[in-house]
């Protein structure tokens, strides 16, 4: 397996991406790293209070992003909310949460999914688009919304995931066979030129498919 990932077959294709912008936003601000597990992200945001519903080592507070009472209006400099969002039943309670414990210019970093296959069941309740993320956070000045993959690439991911979470044929080995399939779909990234929203064509769009989006926003 170690020699797989040196290659580059086990690494999580998108995993780069997402280090990559929240390195951009790294901050020694007071953060509050929502749903942070084991803390992945510290070395970008030292000063951080880490909450999950579960204890871990990296679980400073453990509390639901639905309620967070234990915190005061307006303590926190910036929030971190990773892959989160698609696991809250009410996503848009969490959201008014966040921007209640923010700080009126504060910064808010989410990534969720959008073309991404069940994890993490039972507990896995929605999909974005862009356009419902920009509905969430009307209270927020959006700095920043991107894809995080494009649509080729983006099956790639699903590639990817069918080696991780299925079984073929019985046989473990031949998940090998996806996850070749995935590094091979990513070379056709460029044969698709033009994007559109509708059938018709009538409405030209960025990556009709990505695997997720990533957000900077801040409260105004």
């Amino acid at each position: 397996m170690k020699i797989l990932d040196k290659i580059g077959l086990t690494r999580k294709i998108t995993r780069k991406n997402l280090d990559n912008f929240l390195k951009n936003y790294q901050n020694t601000g007071r953060f509050l790293d929502i749903g942070c597990s084991g803390g992945p992200y510290i070395r970008y945001f030292p000063n951080r209070i880490g909450i999950d519903v579960k204890k871990t080592p990296a679980v400073d507070v453990v509390a639901d992003a639905h309620d967070l009472t234990v915190f005061k209006d307006e303590e926190f400099d910036g929030i971190l909310c990773t892959e989160v969002l698609e696991h809250l039943h009410t996503p848009a309670q969490a959201i008014g949460e966040m921007h209640r414990v923010l700080k009126r210019g504060g910064l808010l970093l989410l990534t969720t999914r959008f073309i991404f296959p069940l994890h993490d069941v039972p507990g896995d309740y929605y999909r974005f688009t862009k356009y419902g993320l920009e509905y969430l956070l009307k209270n927020f000045k959006i700095i920043e919304l991107r894809e995080e993959a494009g649509t080729i690439t983006t099956l790639a991911v699903l590639l990817q995931r069918i080696g991780w979470q299925c079984e073929t044929l019985g046989c473990k080995p031949l998940r090998l066979g996806w996850l070749l399939l995935a590094r091979v779909m990513q070379l056709f990234a460029p044969v698709v030129t033009k994007e559109y929203g509708d059938i018709k064509h009538q409405e030209q769009v960025k990556q009709i498919m990505t695997s997720g989006y990533y957000v900077a926003c801040k409260k105004v």
